[in-house]
C-alpha cells in the first residue's frame, strides 16, 4: 500500500490524500446517478473507511503477514462500498431490489470504519476530553450517513440531524467515561463500536417504522454481552 511505502513524516498526509482521492473517485464513478445531498452523503463512508484502514494499518507491524490482510480487506471493502453507494444513488431515484442488501452492507462497513477510527484515537493515548471530542467528530458523519441511508431523502431533515448529533454526543460522553477506566485499546474500541451498533441500529429501525420490542431486545442483548465482557476484562490492579 502507498501508506506503507511512505516515509514516517509523510504517512498522515498520505492517508489524507488517499481519503480525498477515495471521495473524488467515488463522485466520479457515480456521477451519473448523483444529485442534491447525495454528492455529500455518498462520499462519507468511502473517505472515512479509507482513513480508518490507513490509520489502523499504520499501527500494525511492518510485516507482510500484517500488511496483506489489511490491503485485501481495503480492496474488497472499498469495492463493496462503491456498489453500496451506487445502489443508494439509484434507489433515491427509483426502487430496486438490492436496496435492503446495500443497507446491510453499509451498516457493516460503518461498524468496521468506526472500529478502525476509534482504535486509532485510543492508540494515541490523548487526554479523556480529547478522545471524546475526536469520537464526536468521527461519529457524527457516520451516524448522519447511516440514518440518511434509510429513506434516502433529497435533503437531510432537521430531525435526522438532531438524531445524529444526539447519538454522536452519547458516544462522546461514553468515551469520556471509559477513558478513565483501565481498559485495553481493543476493548475500548469494541465497546464504542457496539454503542454505534445498538444506537444506530435502533434509530434506523425507528425511521423504518420497525422499532418493535423484539428488535429492541435483540440490540440490547448484544450491548449487554459486550458490556459484561468489558467489565470482566477491567484490570483495576
Amino acid at each position: 500500500m502507498i501508506v506503507h511505502a511512505a516515509a514516517f513524516q509523510w504517512r498522515y498526509p498520505a492517508i489524507t490524500l488517499l481519503s480525498l482521492l477515495a471521495a473524488g473517485f467515488t463522485l466520479w464513478s457515480l456521477r451519473e446517478a448523483l444529485g442534491g445531498i447525495r454528492y455529500l452523503t455518498v462520499i462519507i463512508l468511502p473517505a472515512l473507511f479509507t482513513a480508518g484502514v490507513g490509520l489502523f494499518y499504520f499501527l500494525l507491524p511492518s510485516t507482510w503477514l500484517a500488511v496483506l490482510p489489511v490491503a485485501l480487506l481495503y480492496g474488497f471493502g472499498f469495492y463493496a462500498l462503491l456498489l453500496t453507494e451506487n445502489i443508494f444513488s439509484v434507489s433515491a431515484i427509483r426502487t430496486i431490489q438490492l436496496f435492503r442488501a446495500a443497507q446491510a452492507v453499509g451498516f457493516l462497513l460503518t461498524l468496521l470504519t468506526a472500529f478502525f477510527l476509534y482504535d486509532t484515537v485510543f492508540s494515541f493515548k490523548f487526554y479523556a476530553w480529547v478522545n471524546a471530542f475526536l469520537v464526536f467528530l468521527i461519529s457524527l458523519p457516520l451516524y448522519l450517513q447511516g440514518l440518511w441511508s434509510i429513506n434516502l431523502e433529497e435533503k437531510i431533515s432537521r430531525e435526522l440531524i438532531n438524531f445524529a448529533i444526539v447519538l454522536a454526543l452519547i458516544s462522546a460522553e461514553l468515551t469520556l467515561i471509559i477513558s478513565f477506566m483501565p481498559l485495553t485499546i481493543a476493548m475500548s474500541s469494541l465497546f464504542l463500536t457496539t454503542v454505534v451498533y445498538v444506537t444506530l441500529g435502533l434509530t434506523q429501525a425507528h425511521f423504518q417504522g420497525r422499532l418493535f420490542k423484539r428488535t429492541v431486545y435483540e440490540y440490547l442483548a448484544v450491548g449487554a454481552i459486550v458490556l459484561l465482557v468489558m467489565i470482566l476484562t477491567i484490570n483495576w490492579g
